[in-house]
């Protein structure tokens, strides 16, 4: 059965933000959040990121969804 890797997205996510240029603020603004937590969350593999801002961080990086979330099979 497949399943999300929360750590490995995370990884995903905070490379990916690190590798395009954006701060967190950046996202925190295009996701249109009041605070950073979640997308510290996201970065710390606690969360994944619901699959609205999921399309919004993968626009932003340019990247398709499955090249942000890292699926395993148990």
């Amino acid at each position: 059965m497949p399943i999300i890797d929360v750590a490995a997205t995370g990884a995903n996510i905070k490379s990916m933000m690190r590798t395009k240029g954006f701060k967190v603020s950046d996202v925190q603004a295009a996701c249109g959040f009041n605070t950073p937590q979640a997308i510290f969350k996201w970065m710390r593999g606690d969360s994944v990121p619901t699959i609205d801002n999921m399309i919004i961080i993968a626009d932003m990086f340019g990247v398709t969804i499955d090249q942000i979330v890292v699926v395993i099979r148990i």
